[in-house]
């Protein structure tokens, strides 16, 4: 779900997005253009939807699309252990930034 169709739904929403450009990976591969956004319901924590915009995009969104199948919470992804550095790391830090906790980004 996007942050649209999930507030569409009723949804109590809470959104976490992170930069590309503040990932070292995605710096080191002159590719800082992008991010990813996490949509959770702020109620059970559990993902309604993830968007992804960037360099390896299509490698990244497994881990989303397997996390939302098996009910996974954001809490579950941001705990996650993602090595760095990957791009996969903007995931998770998408996971923690909507619960106002990205380490490597401002938190609003």
């Amino acid at each position: 779900m996007t942050e649209a169709e999930a507030k569409a739904a009723g949804k109590n929403v809470k959104v976490g997005k992170f930069p590309f450009a503040a990932s070292g990976k995605a710096l080191a591969m002159a590719a800082p253009e992008g991010f990813s956004k996490m949509v959770r319901d702020a109620d059970t924590d559990r993902i309604l939807g993830v968007q992804i915009v960037g360099a390896n995009a299509s490698d990244l969104i497994g881990e989303a699309t397997l996390a939302i199948e098996m009910g996974a919470t954001a809490e579950d992804l941001a705990l996650t252990v993602h090595t760095h550095p990957t791009l996969s790391e903007t995931v998770m830090e998408a996971a923690e930034a909507s619960h106002g906790m990205a380490v490597h980004a401002v938190n609003r």
